[in-house]
């Protein structure tokens, strides 16, 4: 009797599955105890510490825009995609080809792996984002940025940023 439900837990859970549902877990546990939700002027003078500002031609309200429009400043935000691809952090930097998740077939153009996007220090996030930039599509390699940001008036953004 026993032999038989080890078989039977051991067919309705494989070792395999349990090895990653752990992992999943203990990686939201991990993100969600540094998430960290910036306001607008926060963003602003962290992202001008790294240079950002005039950084390939944009403006530093363009990149506290995308910020909003991706991810609502949220540092730990993962978008899953149907595909399994994720996007990541707070400019929502996609898996398919900038960042490592499971997938051992993406390019990982920026050379990390998603979860360090979701660092609330923001290092990680702004080399890759700087990369992504410096594609031909710059800031428009972002649906958000050219539905929400692109060709707008877009002052208010760090509007009493003191920047």
């Amino acid at each position: 009797m026993e032999a038989r439900s080890w078989a039977l837990r051991r067919q309705l859970c494989p070792p395999g599955i349990m090895l990653l549902a752990f992992a999943t877990l203990l990686s939201c546990l991990l993100t969600s105890g540094q998430a960290k939700v910036y306001s607008r002027c926060e963003l602003a003078r962290a992202l001008q510490d790294f240079g950002m500002e005039g950084y390939r031609g944009y403006s530093m309200a363009d990149w506290v825009c995308l910020a909003y429009f991706t991810s609502g400043f949220n540092t730990a935000a993962v978008d899953h995609e149907a595909d399994g691809s994720t996007n990541n952090g707070i400019f929502q930097i996609s898996s398919r080809k900038w960042c490592k998740n499971l997938s051992t077939d993406v390019p990982n153009w920026c050379q990390m792996y998603c979860s360090d996007l979701l660092n609330p220090n923001l290092k990680d996030t702004v080399i890759c984002a700087m990369k992504i930039a410096q594609q031909p599509q710059g800031l428009a390699s972002w649906e958000a940025w050219r539905r929400h940001c692109q060709g707008k008036d877009l002052k208010d953004w760090v509007d009493g940023c003191d920047l």
